[in-house]
């Protein structure tokens, strides 16, 4: 893994000054948005801005990566359907609209407002891959922790031939984070557990924000959550149900 170049903290443009993106940077799509050779892909993309995702740079990302190269073979066909596909080892490629909804909300933290993109994120939980690939649209590096190794070296075998060179594949506990890339402008997460772990929050960069699948009530019952830092404090807002994977320590 190539270690990252220095530059100015995530979200900052050259005066320094923090943006909120949903703000300033998000652009509502247009017409030429759709335009896309796969027919499925682009029905799905009709889909989401139907369903409400406003943010073109986020529909732009979802329409440039393949997600058919990130599920098996026998399930390519079901690859645009709005549902989560089993990937191996008891994990799943999350639905594109559960995707589409949590990157939109991470990109309304820190940007760069030269650029409209993210500065440094990390992703929680890589699975196949395929959300890591969409956040090299918005985000100007990616650093994707799998705590489980097989699903990781066969991440490096799908994401070789697509030279990604802005995704920093790490075999880690997501649980702790990855202080060496950190502070993040947004950290994002694929799997729920009891809370969000202090090491994320110690890693986020003031203005940048988390969005993660959180046990709201205790009982298995999880929602969305994002938390935003503050110099005065953290936000926090809980919304929809979702349903994920539970977040486990160590790797294997």
């Amino acid at each position: 893994m190539s270690a990252p170049p220095r530059r100015p903290p995530p979200g900052q443009g050259r005066s320094g000054r923090i943006v909120p993106a949903l703000q300033a940077q998000a652009r509502a799509p247009a017409e030429g948005d759709f335009n896309d050779p796969i027919p499925a892909r682009a029905h799905m993309l009709r889909q989401l801005a139907a369903q409400g995702l406003r943010d073109a740079q986020v529909l732009r990302a979802l329409g440039a990566v393949d997600r058919r190269r990130f599920v098996e073979a026998a399930l390519a066909r079901r690859a645009y359907e709005d549902t989560a596909l089993p990937i191996g080892l008891g994990q799943t490629i999350s639905k594109p609209s559960v995707v589409a909804r949590m990157v939109a909300l991470l990109r309304g933290g820190l940007t760069d407002p030269a650029t409209g993109k993210l500065g440094r994120v990390l992703d929680i939980g890589t699975g196949c891959g395929y959300q890591a690939v969409v956040l090299s649209h918005v985000a100007d590096e990616v650093y994707s922790m799998e705590r489980l190794r097989g699903l990781h070296e066969k991440v490096r075998e799908t994401l070789r031939p697509l030279r990604v060179s802005n995704v920093h594949l790490i075999l880690g506990d997501g649980m702790e984070g990855f202080p060496s890339g950190a502070p993040y402008a947004g950290i994002i997460a694929a799997a729920s557990g009891a809370a969000v772990p202090p090491a994320w929050v110690e890693q986020l960069a003031v203005g940048g924000r988390i969005v993660a699948p959180v046990d709201v009530r205790g009982d298995g019952g999880q929602a969305l959550v994002v938390i935003e830092k503050t110099r005065q404090g953290l936000t926090h807002a809980v919304l929809e149900p979702v349903h994920f994977v539970p977040l486990k320590s160590g790797i294997s």
